[in-house]
């Protein structure tokens, strides 16, 4: 199957059958969720939409959340995975909001990965959510759907992932698509055992199609 064909598969499935597809962080603005996917590295959504309400609720702007300290605020996320690291991290990053950017969260993506705990992939969430940039944020789901299908020749970076998927995505659809493929395999096309015979990407699967017996 030409390379092409399996995209256009893919994508044409997901606009069908998953026409809705967003980040399941909560968050009302672009402050908080700059803060949830910080937090979200290397944790679980859901326990990230544990912790917020309350960090959100007592550090409601950059200005508030600037004028504390790494010690305080871990105590509202020792429950996260590197919680010392974050900590620091949300302070630094909404004291360089404030210093740098007037307090308001850039949309830039180099601009974004000057902040303390904004990698690209964390760049690419703030673009493609809250920007509806074409960014695509790589991240375990996405690296490994990608190859799993055959979106991607084996790509070994989430870089490499990253530049394949832009390539190949129309850009209007970059940011949804972003969604479809975590979603997919958080849900579906998980690590351990995909659930294959329920999903409804078997036709443009490479291992699919060649795994089948």
């Amino acid at each position: 199957m030409r390379k092409e064909e399996r995209y256009k598969g893919v994508l044409n499935w997901f606009n069908e059958n998953v026409p809705v597809a967003e980040t399941e962080l909560h968050y009302d603005n672009p402050y908080q969720l700059l803060i949830a996917v910080i937090l979200s590295a290397q944790c679980t959504d859901k326990r990230v939409n544990m912790i917020t309400p309350a960090l959100f609720e007592d550090f409601p702007t950059a200005e508030v959340m600037a004028a504390s300290t790494p010690e305080v605020i871990f105590e509202y996320i020792r429950s996260v995975s590197y919680p010392n690291n974050k900590a620091k991290h949300l302070v630094g990053m909404a004291r360089m909001l404030i210093s740098d950017f007037g307090g308001v969260v850039p949309s830039d993506i180099d601009e974004l990965q000057k902040l303390p705990g904004v990698g690209r992939k964390t760049a690419n969430v703030i673009a493609s959510v809250v920007y509806n940039k074409p960014a695509m944020a790589v991240d375990t789901h996405v690296f490994r759907v990608a190859n799993r299908i055959g979106l991607t020749n084996n790509s070994k970076t989430p870089l490499e992932t990253e530049k394949e998927l832009v390539k190949h995505i129309p850009e209007k659809m970059i940011p949804i698509a972003h969604h479809w493929l975590i979603l997919h395999g958080r849900y579906t096309c998980i690590a351990r055992k995909p659930k294959c015979e329920a999903c409804g990407l078997k036709p443009w699967c490479k291992h699919f199609l060649t795994t089948k017996t």
